[in-house]
This record gives structure tokens, C-alpha cells and sequence, in this order.
């Protein structure tokens, strides 16, 4: 990996919990970077030999809140800017170049990354929202300008600096069929249901069936999840249960 007199410009963060299914994938795509950093949490299968094969900086531990692991990582890394991406995403070639263009001679900000998402092999462009995937987000930023929050799921995000836009999008295999998609509400709203309990506000029974509504017609509607047929339904519907479902487990479960 090349380096500048000053150090390495751009670091690579990906944060992993046994991923050596795809890790290698994930890892083998991301030559332009100048560090290349991987946390490990709670890993038992193979992934930390993956992550050392491609000379990875390693941060291992193991973590309850999923912004920790994330920040962990961020402090982890001594580039300048730092491109977050998980083992599911893949970051092209020409990405990095366009990163590598964009940040020349800027000390500050961020960058949103449009994402390609994938159920399978169909790309799903229309739809996504509602606490169930994105269609951009903020994955490039300068050292010190972004931290993650306390929460287990889709954690909060306090970002400073400017605010500017990359074009070249990042390839998400979201789900690899219905069952994965099932198996994710299953792991999503479990960790919502913990986070409710710790703010010891779970919200009420109504509130979150009216939720459930909005964030389907949301998703189907406004995102124009329609133009992807019986797709886009199930991204609305996966959407619309997520609040309610999270809610249920938090107030009818005790962990």
C-alpha cells in the first residue's frame, strides 16, 4: 500500500462479526486504499486470517453497541479521510478513484456515497427507507468529522464540515432472497427492542400501528417502491413492521 511522507491519505474501515463468507470479496476490491483497517467483533470463524492475508491494521473486541465498534474503528484509522464499508459492499475501482480526485487539497466534511442495492442478483433502486436500507449515505469523511451514537441498530450519526456528493455508487447485496431478508427484520428488531428498553421510552401500541402505515405508504409511495413491483412491496412491508414488531419485542420481552 502506498503511503505519503505524511502518512497514508485515505483509510478504509470495514467493520466485521464473522464474515469470512464475504470478507475476502469485500477486501480484495479495496487496492486504492492507503490503510486498509478491520474490526473484528466477537469473531469465531475465519475472518481475522482473511483480514490478515490483505495486510490489514486489526482492532479486535467485542462490542454491545454498534456505534462503539464503529467509532473504535474510526479512532483506529490515521488517514486523513476514512471510506466506511461494510463486508456486504463492494467498492469498485472506479470509486476509488473519484474518491481519491474529491478529496485532493480538502481537510474537512464529508461525503454522501449513492448505494446499488441488491436482493440477489436484482438490482432495487426504488423503495428503500423507512429503517430498512438507504439509497445514499454519509461514508466518506475527513479524520474527526463524523461519530457514531449510542444506539445497538442504526445508530445516530453527529457530522461536521462541509457536506458534498460522490456519484460513483457502492454495490450492496442487501439480501440474498426472502428468508435473509426475514432473518434481518428478526436480528433489526431485536436489537430495536433493546435499544427502546434501555431509553426506557417504548413508545405505545397505537402510535407505532400508525407508524407501520406511514412507513409503508412511505417506502411504496413516496419512494416510489411501485416501480419495483412485487419488490417493492416487500421492501414497504419489511419497513412497516420493523417499528412494530420492535416495539412488541421490547414490551412483551425482557431481552
Amino acid at each position: 500500500m502506498s503511503r505519503s511522507d505524511r502518512g497514508p491519505v485515505l483509510s478504509v474501515l470495514v467493520v466485521a462479526h464473522n464474515e469470512a463468507a464475504q470478507l475476502a470479496d469485500c477486501l480484495e476490491a479495496l487496492g486504492f486504499a492507503d490503510e486498509l483497517v478491520v474490526v473484528l467483533d466477537k469473531c469465531t470463524d475465519g475472518s481475522k486470517a482473511i483480514a490478515e492475508g490483505f495486510g490489514a491494521h486489526l482492532v479486535e473486541g467485542a462490542w454491545e453497541i454498534e456505534g462503539h465498534r464503529r467509532n473504535a474503528g474510526l479512532d483506529a484509522c490515521r488517514g486523513g479521510w476514512v471510506l466506511e464499508v461494510d463486508a456486504d459492499e463492494r467498492a469498485s475501482e472506479a470509486l476509488g478513484a473519484e474518491i481519491k480526485a474529491a478529496i485532493q487539497g480538502l481537510e474537512s466534511g464529508y461525503f454522501l456515497l449513492p448505494f446499488d442495492n441488491y436482493i440477489g442478483g436484482r438490482l432495487v433502486r426504488y423503495g428503500w427507507g423507512g429503517s430498512w436500507g438507504v439509497s445514499a449515505a454519509p461514508r466518506l469523511s475527513a479524520r474527526g468529522a463524523k461519530r457514531w451514537g449510542e444506539q445497538r441498530i442504526h445508530p445516530s450519526l453527529t457530522l461536521n464540515g462541509p457536506r458534498r456528493w460522490l456519484k460513483t455508487p457502492i454495490r450492496h447485496n442487501v439480501d440474498k432472497n426472502i428468508s435473509d431478508m426475514l432473518q434481518r427484520l428478526d436480528r433489526y428488531t431485536t436489537a430495536r427492542a433493546a435499544d427502546l428498553r434501555a431509553s426506557g421510552d417504548i413508545g405505545g401500541l397505537g402510535g407505532n400501528i400508525r407508524r407501520m402505515f406511514s412507513r409503508f405508504g412511505k417506502c411504496y409511495l413516496s419512494r416510489k417502491g411501485y416501480r419495483e413491483g412485487a419488490y417493492g412491496f416487500l421492501i414497504a412491508l419489511m419497513a412497516g413492521l420493523y417499528p412494530i414488531l420492535s416495539h412488541l419485542k421490547a414490551r412483551l420481552e425482557s431481552e
